[in-house]
Parts: C-alpha cells; sequence; structure tokens
C-alpha cells in the first residue's frame, strides 16, 4: 500500500511539474547573486559605498533562500575601510558555514585591496581575463598644509586634552615620531590581511612570489598563476556549466529606503541628484575617483 501511494505520488508530481515555478522543477539548481559595487566604508551621493550595514541584509536574503545550490557574488570594488571589508568578509564566512552552500565570486573590473579581501570570503574568485585583483596592503594618505597656512598669516589654534590627539594634523609640521606610530598601525593591520589571504587561498597560493603581498596589482591571467583567483570566467557561462543550463540565477537587489532609494552597495552606484552638495560631499567624491584611477578605471 505504502508502495503504491508513493507511485500515485510521483505519478502525481509528473503531471503538475510542468506548471511549477522553474526554481521548484527537480534537476533545477538556484544560485542567487549578488552584486557587491564600490568603494568600502564611506559613501558619496554620487557613489555610494559598501558597509555590513548596507548589504547586511542583502547577504542575509541571499544565504536564506530556500534550497539553494550555491550563492555568487558579484565583486567590483577598488576597497577602501579595512574594517568594513572584514565585516563583511566574516558576515559571507558565517552565512556559509550556517547555511552549509558554497560561495563563488565573480570579478567584473577590480577587486583589489579591500575588494579582494571581501572575494576572499568566497570558496572560489572567477575572473574576466582583464578583472585587476591584488593590492594585499594598506594605505593612508592626507596633505601637509602648514607652510600654506604661514604665507597666508593665518595661525593655528588647536586646543587638546592628550598630547597625540592631533597627531598627523594636516595643518601642523610632519612629526617623524607620529608618522613611525602610523606605519606600526598599518603592519599590523597588513600583517592580519596577509594572514586572512593565508587562511582562505592556502596552497593555491604561488610560494616563490615574492611580490604577493608587497601591495601590487596584476591582471587576472598573472593572478591566476600566483593563485590569487581560480579561473578565468563569467558569472552565467561558469554558472551553467557547472550546475546545468536550467540553473536559476536571480539577483538579490538592496533593500528599498525612503522615497523608494536603493541602499548603497549592493547592485552598483547609482546617480544622485548632484544638488547642494556640502564640501565634505565633494572630497569624499573626489577620494571614490582617485581609488577607482589607480587601477585606470
Amino acid at each position: 500500500m505504502t508502495e503504491h501511494l508513493r507511485q500515485l505520488g510521483l505519478r502525481a508530481r509528473d503531471l503538475i511539474e510542468p506548471v511549477l515555478p522553474r526554481r521548484w522543477r527537480r534537476g533545477v539548481s538556484l544560485v542567487p547573486v549578488v552584486r557587491l559595487s564600490g568603494v568600502i566604508g564611506f559613501s558619496t551621493p554620487l557613489r555610494p559605498g559598501l558597509t555590513i550595514a548596507g548589504i547586511a541584509k542583502s547577504l542575509d536574503r541571499a544565504f536564506g533562500m530556500r534550497k539553494i545550490t550555491a550563492v555568487a557574488l558579484v565583486i567590483n570594488s577598488p576597497g577602501g575601510s579595512a574594517v568594513q571589508s572584514h565585516l563583511i568578509h566574516r558576515r559571507i564566512r558565517d552565512l556559509a558555514a550556517e547555511k552549509g552552500v558554497p560561495v563563488i565570486a565573480f570579478v567584473e573590473d577590480v577587486a583589489a585591496s579591500g575588494g579582494y579581501m571581501i572575494a576572499c570570503a568566497a570558496d572560489e574568485i572567477v575572473c574576466d581575463p582583464s578583472s585587476i585583483v591584488g593590492s594585499i596592503g594598506v594605505v593612508g594618505a592626507t596633505f601637509g598644509f602648514d607652510e600654506a597656512i604661514r604665507k597666508l598669516g593665518i595661525e593655528r589654534r588647536v586646543y587638546t586634552a592628550g598630547e597625540r590627539k592631533v597627531m598627523l594634523d594636516p595643518f601642523l609640521p610632519e612629526n617623524p615620531d607620529d608618522v613611525a606610530r602610523l606605519k606600526a598601525i598599518q603592519h599590523e593591520i597588513h600583517d592580519s590581511f596577509i594572514d586572512l589571504v593565508k587562511e582562505r587561498r592556502g596552497e593555491r597560493l604561488s610560494e616563490d612570489e615574492p611580490n604577493l603581498f608587497s601591495g601590487e596589482y596584476w591582471a587576472a591571467k598573472t593572478a591566476l598563476g600566483m593563485g590569487l583567483v581560480d579561473r578565468l570566467g563569467e558569472l552565467r557561462a561558469v554558472l551553467r556549466e557547472r550546475y546545468g543550463e536550467e540553473v536559476l540565477t536571480p539577483l538579490v537587489s538592496a533593500e528599498r529606503g525612503l522615497f523608494g532609494r536603493r541602499q548603497p552597495g549592493v547592485a552598483g552606484p547609482f546617480a544622485g541628484p548632484g544638488i547642494g552638495l556640502a564640501a565634505d560631499d565633494i572630497i569624499s567624491a573626489l577620494e571614490t575617483r582617485a581609488l577607482w584611477s589607480r587601477y585606470g578605471l
């Protein structure tokens, strides 16, 4: 009797399967796609960036879909905040472990510095032949205006509690002790970055490449030989090859906020009104442009 009921159930499924949504049919794999695009850690009205607060819900939605085969990340980022990069990396790894699904990163133009740290959250990194990856290092930059304000007859007045509170103030002469302290912090962050890459890439990394962690970046074919990436290709072709022609790849878009605008960082940058930008916004936009320009973009 039990076998008879099972056969009836299978026959009924065969009859209704053609009218079921594709994702419910047998043999159809589901791989949600999350696009992570922009500078990491700060935003401008014209180019919203990547932060854990901005993308957490999208990642939760992607990993929370029922019966997923894997999760695909489409990454296009020149880097940015080390902390935000690591928080995003950690969230992806935690969700992957919780759901027990593999993660595949697909690099578009660039996954450099913090962008590459996020890519390392994937179990496999796939690049276009012209993608740029690497830049495993830490950078900090500022300007020195002390001579300029002196020539203009401007007197700098700063009142602090704590002798190092104005360390590296751009309106004061550079102090070698302050620079040494900054470099010590950078080396500590750099060491953590190196450890993360070694942990995630393991034996795939080339042991005889002296410049691997120098902060240099490479085109994908060279990076492939160094073990920084796993293969060349693009999302649609790779997923069809691996999971079949019927694979479903729904794009998990960002949550919409007030007035229907998408939250920043997911599914790429969007253009804002460009009106009434404050000075800080203009400077941030220039910094964003400078980060992309380092990689010829």
